[in-house]
């Protein structure tokens, strides 16, 4: 391509200096001719001209009077008819023409300079002429020239080549590199150039690609290895029990048996349905959405099963949210487990609503204060990763999951909401979790 625009351009370029020198040779003639035809305007002038025909004149020249008859003519032009051609407008006595199929020596077509000359008797017209310059009238600069068109695009074609593959080297090595990249060795990252252009850019753009994928990888990796690590220890104490009960069928302990299997069973069933409900919150957050009143779905939570401690319920009425009512009641009753499992003997649950402020909207908040040991500072962001029990969480609920946390923030961000634990704010021992969502328009009277 860029060769194709080289060669266009050059030949539009030659044909252009072609044109320019033709028409340069051809004021030249013109002005040739015009020295030629003085001279003999000034002998006529001067009243020699019965010294003409000049027998060493080369210039093809005649004088005619006004009845068209030839004065004098210089030796190329004798015994030939007089050369028909327009005469010079009356306030100019000289005119610059052309023809073709004259009676004259050397051409077809010919450029004619022609002079009136006024004296008392007559009036005579002087008529130069020569054959007209062809349009190639200097041969060596247009050969020259000619010879630049290949030379030029040949050079604009390597010039292009070497630009585009110095351009492409870095995307080149980019691919190969990129080819090389495998899910076992994610850890490579294509080379980024020092230059600030597209191709660095794009490297860029790669490389954090590359990183986003690799945490991905290793996050999925390590769920997976979570997975086992949870479902292995249920499976294998369902095992035990029943190859127990199978060697002692009816043995004393079988409804013990059997009641161990079903607690196996259960927690297998709960780390089941919480890892079913993590694949639907990565998979999507299209879920059905609706108005859900916070303090309502609080109590309703509460008041669902019989819990260990004591819970206090603080609202001053209604605070909704949008959302999906199924998202949402997992996550209070996530926050309301987690809770009761660590409290000593009671917790609080205040639902309330922020008032929009210059900077951020309204706000439904929900903080679930316990009164157990509390969570460290360097393990409040730890304790939302999957998988994650802390070592008090173990010793007081050997059968959690790890995963309800890690639901309830991910069911938050679902809702562009945030989710936090901190100390409390009395300073005694506990832990706040902290549930912020964006509220639903408030209707009048409520929200004060």
């Amino acid at each position: 391509m860029a060769v194709a625009t080289a060669v266009l351009l050059s030949t539009a370029l030659y044909a252009a200096l072609l044109w320019i020198m033709h028409g340069q040779e051809r004021t030249d003639q013109i002005q040739r001719l015009a020295h030629q035809g003085r001279t003999v305007v000034a002998a006529a002038d001067a009243g020699r001209l019965a010294a003409y025909p000049f027998p060493s004149s080369r210039a093809l020249q005649q004088v005619v009077d006004q009845n068209g008859r030839i004065v004098a003519a210089t030796p190329g032009m004798l015994g030939r008819p007089p050369v028909s051609v327009a005469r010079p407008n009356p306030v100019d006595d000289r005119l610059a023409t052309r023809a073709c199929g004259i009676d004259a020596p050397g051409g077809s077509c010919f450029a004619i300079v022609e002079f009136r000359v006024r004296n008392d008797s007559q009036t005579l017209y002087v008529l130069t002429l020569e054959p007209e310059t062809a349009l190639i009238a200097r041969p060596v600069p247009a050969i020259v020239l000619g010879f630049l068109i290949p030379l030029s695009a040949a050079l604009a074609g390597w010039g292009a080549w070497a630009t585009a593959s110095r351009a492409l080297r870095p995307a080149a090595a980019i691919r190969r590199e990129l080819d090389e990249i495998t899910a076992t060795d994610l850890g490579r990252r294509v080379p980024v150039e020092v230059r600030d252009d597209e191709v660095t850019r794009l490297a860029r753009s790669i490389n954090a690609t590359l990183d986003r994928l690799e945490r991905a990888v290793a996050r999925q990796r390590a769920f997976v290895s979570d997975v086992s690590h949870e479902l292995r220890s249920p499976l294998a104490g369902l095992r035990v029990e029943l190859e127990l009960a199978l060697t002692e069928p009816d043995g004393a302990d079988l409804h013990h048996a059997l009641e161990a299997m079903l607690s196996k069973s259960d927690r297998v069933a709960e780390v089941v349905a919480d890892l079913l409900a993590l694949a639907r919150l990565d998979a999507g957050k299209d879920f059905p959405r609706e108005e859900v009143d916070l303090a309502e779905a609080v109590d309703q939570e509460i008041r669902r099963r019989p819990r260990r401690a004591r819970f206090e319920l603080v609202h001053e009425g209604p605070v909704r949210v949008v959302g999906g009512p199924s998202e949402l009641a997992r996550l209070l009753t996530n926050l309301i487990d987690n809770a009761d499992r660590h409290a000593e003997r009671s917790v609080t649950v205040r639902v309330h609503r922020d008032p929009a402020t210059a900077t951020r909207p309204a706000t439904a908040v929900v903080e679930v204060v316990d009164d157990g040991i509390g969570v460290a500072a360097e393990d409040r962001e730890r304790v939302f990763e999957r998988f994650t029990r802390l070592a008090d969480g173990r010793h007081r609920d050997a059968g959690g999951t790890g995963l309800g946390l890690a639901i309830s923030r991910d069911i938050a961000e679902a809702h562009h909401g945030t989710l936090t634990v901190t100390g409390r704010l009395d300073d005694r021992p506990g832990a706040r979790f902290v549930l912020r969502l964006p509220a639903a328009e408030a209707s009048p009277g409520e929200g004060r």
